[in-house]
């Protein structure tokens, strides 16, 4: 309480009445998808979790990634972890409230997320301190270290006790454990990596007559223009780290910049475009209506796919999976 108290003081007594009943009012349905989650991890973990000893013991202190000191007073229960519901759901864990762009939240996941309400990052700004206090966390993540930078951690610390990792994505692996970790639930974290390694390891058996030797380029649009994908995160990763595709070297090169006088110096074998729910339409339609577009190899025998759904620009295990099953049904049929 008197974290929440200093934050109140900063907040007009209107933002603080309608923030907290605006909370009282999201409990139900996110413990509603917190059931239906646990209820399918729990059966793929039966017999095999771990003994209550094995369980972290409260108070805890611990440190994040920048160094900042952590007290989890209790088990956590309602988190807030913007970008990284895909972990959270993968370890059968239902935020309170779920990132959103503005326009919607990440669609890949509303199967399991569909009650839970979202809240925006307009412009990609982060809400104002009363907007995350009306869900009432008691542990928020932060994906990257970005929000020490801006500020936000300073605010978001008021709240609840909050981590921040350096940069999530950039360790998917880690990333994991240290959620499965903070939430108690390391069992199911070493277990959602395993399916996914397991998933990795059966594509590349089924894509490797396919991909061997090839170079894969990823093109997205958007309302500012036409982008490279590095190898680096999302799907890039995926395609090059996971699945064995060469890079581009065009790719490769420091300029993520799309233009159509580039376009014939593109090394690749297979090219993917994502239109980001459908802000690039202009972008891609000068794109694909182009006599170079339509010269290059690629695009002559059929190796230039369309690809929907924003898990191609989502970090997580479950986003990975997805666009493993999105190739392996465009290059293995």
């Amino acid at each position: 309480m008197t974290k929440k108290t200093s934050l109140a003081l900063m907040l007009t007594t209107t933002m603080l009445v309608a923030g907290l009943a605006a909370g009282c009012g999201n409990n139900e349905s996110r413990e509603t998808v917190t059931q239906k989650l646990e209820s399918s991890t729990t059966k793929s973990a039966e017999g095999s979790a771990k003994s209550s000893s094995d369980k972290p013991t409260y108070p805890r202190v611990l440190k994040d990634e920048m160094g900042n000191e952590v007290t989890l007073p209790a088990e956590p229960a309602k988190i807030f972890a913007p970008n990284l519901e895909d972990t959270l759901v993968a370890l059968g864990v239902a935020p309170v409230v779920q990132w959103s762009s503005g326009s919607r939240p990440k669609m890949y996941l509303q199967a399991q997320l569909k009650d839970v309400p979202s809240i925006a990052f307009t412009g990609g700004l982060p809400p104002e301190p009363e907007g995350v206090m009306a869900h009432e966390p008691d542990l928020i993540i932060l994906h990257n270290a970005n929000h020490i930078e801006s500020g936000v951690y300073d605010k978001y610390k008021m709240i609840a006790p909050t981590y921040v990792f350096k940069q999530a994505n950039a360790d998917l692996e880690s990333s994991v454990r240290i959620v499965g970790d903070l939430l108690g639930k390391s069992a199911e974290a070493e277990k959602a990596l395993q399916k996914y390694k397991e998933h990795v390891e059966a594509a590349k058996k089924e894509l490797a007559p396919h991909i061997q030797g090839k170079k894969a380029a990823i093109i997205r649009f958007n309302g500012r223009g036409m982008f490279f994908i590095k190898y680096d995160f999302f799907s890039g990763y995926v395609l090059t780290n996971e699945l064995g595709f060469l890079p581009s070297q065009l790719v490769s090169g420091g300029d993520i910049h799309v233009s159509l006088e580039s376009l014939p110096n593109l090394d690749a074998d297979y090219i993917f475009l994502i239109n980001d729910a459908g802000t690039g339409d202009a972008f891609e339609k000068d794109l694909t209506e182009s006599p170079v577009w339509k010269s290059m190899e690629a695009v002559k025998d059929g190796r230039a796919f369309k690809v929907e759904g924003d898990h191609w620009l989502s970090g997580g295990l479950i986003a990975h999976m997805k666009v493993i099953d999105d190739v392996k049904g465009l290059i293995a049929k």
